[in-house]
């Protein structure tokens, strides 16, 4: 069983870290995704930088352009990626844009997912009727999970095509804004968090965008499995370097 679906039965809400591969220094990567698991996180989604992410706010934008000046790109993660299951035993997903993946090979690059034990994929900007005539069968092949996408703006009946589609976890995007912290949730996002659990989809949802401490960790949690926070752990990590992750998953558990 993939380590996403053995982690998902569990009864605890799971916390998902997300950071980008080679920042804040190109070789950080290995030390975070250790130190993250250390202090009880419970998945780690690894970004792979993309010169235009359509998708992130300015703080992932930002820290996305300093790995690529750092000279961060596929070949490398996979290279400093090669050992990681010695070290580590959660689930770690590469979170990233298709382009490079295309251009590294789709199957190439799920070969190589699948040897140092990555768990899953998510590409917010490949269509889910592309992945199922084109690359499901490569996904499958080699273990991996793809996650796809809703925001508050899916219609019920596409929800229910994407959970037909998953075989993990559906990522459930807040709001319809890009990435980024903020203080709460309203009752537009309530309203949609409620409708999503009374659908009793077959897979768990984990909530992203806007997760930034405990208060909104409590309240993305309520009818999810999980929640996911990117901007707010960028930031902590901008600011206090990689010595300093204990204090910031304390702070949100």
């Amino acid at each position: 069983m993939n380590r996403i679906n053995q982690k998902l039965q569990g009864n605890d809400k799971l916390l998902s870290i997300y950071f980008t591969a080679g920042y804040p220094a190109l070789n950080d990567t290995v030390k975070i995704i250790q130190d993250l698991e250390k202090n009880g996180v419970d998945m780690i989604e690894i970004g792979l930088p993309f010169s235009d992410p359509l998708a992130d706010g300015p703080t992932i934008q930002a820290s996305s352009t300093q790995a690529l000046k750092n000279g961060m790109n596929t070949s490398l993660l996979f290279e400093q990626l090669k050992d990681i299951r010695k070290t580590v035993s959660i689930p770690l997903i590469i979170m990233g844009y298709f382009n490079p993946m295309l251009q590294y090979g789709v199957e190439a690059f799920c070969k190589k997912c699948q040897e140092i034990g990555i768990d899953g994929i998510i590409m917010p900007d490949l269509p889910l009727d592309v992945y199922q005539d084109k690359y499901e069968h490569i996904f499958k092949a080699h273990g991996l999970a793809n996650i796809f996408l809703i925001t508050p703006q899916t219609s019920d009946a596409r929800i229910q095509q994407i959970d037909t589609a998953s075989n993990a976890f559906i990522y459930m995007v807040s709001s319809a804004s890009v990435t980024g912290s903020q203080d709460g949730f309203g009752n537009t996002q309530e309203d949609y968090f409620n409708r999503v659990s009374d659908m009793n989809l077959r897979n768990p949802q984990i909530v992203g965008f806007g997760i930034s401490n405990s208060e909104t960790f409590k309240q993305a949690t309520k009818k999810a499995k999980g929640a996911i926070i990117g901007s707010a752990f960028i930031k902590h990590v901008t600011k206090n370097g990689v010595n300093g992750i204990d204090s910031f998953i304390k702070a949100i558990r």
